[in-house]
């Protein structure tokens, strides 16, 4: 495992390799991680959960040269993936885009032969700035996070993957430490129980958010 070239950034692989005992692939897409409060302690968090591979692609490729069969290989390893980002303008880093556009291939992610990603599990994980008022039809943003993220969602659909609600964290910039602590913890809780595979996408489809609340989690 090589140590990342900016000392600033969190001490992750600089490009994630297949690991046999890794469940869950989390690509993680900040621009300026070292700037981070909330995506650096939550990438902290779940680089500490057994089983979790934590991808860090905005240190993997500086320059969008993204590796696709790399990051193919990942992906066919991985049964849950998670795109773990802020959001950026109700949506994800450019990064984000470039990688969708370039790694979910036609007739690999997609299209008539397109089955690699068939089964699998989509989750995204994400900051955002307002807090849960703003994102609402009466709040500033007038959408929910959700209807945000439905270009996500159908992207997950048309794979044949399933889409599972949500992980966000509200009102990242009054975020206090105490909030901060707790929100990492039920990230890392989360990711436990994907790679346990004890996550039931049907039992949680009605949730705005998976963090909404654990009654999920009780009932399994």
């Amino acid at each position: 495992m090589s140590h990342l070239s900016s000392p600033q950034r969190p001490q992750l692989p600089r490009r994630a390799e297949v690991a046999e005992a890794s469940r869950v692939l989390v690509l993680l897409a900040h621009p300026a991680l070292h700037r981070s409060r909330v995506n650096r302690r939550l990438a902290a968090a779940a680089a500490r959960v057994p089983g979790v591979t934590v991808h860090d692609l905005y240190e993997a490729y500086p320059n969008h040269d993204i590796d696709v069969s790399h990051e193919q290989r990942l992906l066919s390893h991985h049964p849950v993936v998670v795109m773990q980002h802020p959001f950026y303008w109700y949506s994800a880093p450019s990064l984000v885009k470039e990688w969708l556009d370039l790694v979910l291939e036609f007739n690999w992610a997609y299209g008539p032969k397109g089955h690699a990603l068939r089964g699998k599990t989509l989750l995204s994980a994400i900051s955002a700035g307002g807090d849960e008022a703003a994102y609402t039809p009466e709040g500033r943003n007038r959408f929910t996070v959700r209807q945000l993220l439905a270009p996500m969602e159908q992207t997950a659909h048309l794979c044949g993957m399933s889409w599972l609600p949500p992980f966000v964290l509200h009102g990242a910039y009054q975020l206090g430490e105490e909030g901060l602590e707790a929100g990492a913890a039920r990230y890392a809780q989360v990711l436990a129980e994907l790679v346990a595979g004890r996550v039931d996408p049907a039992a949680v489809a009605h949730l705005p958010r998976i963090n909404e609340n654990f009654g999920w989690l009780e009932g399994s």
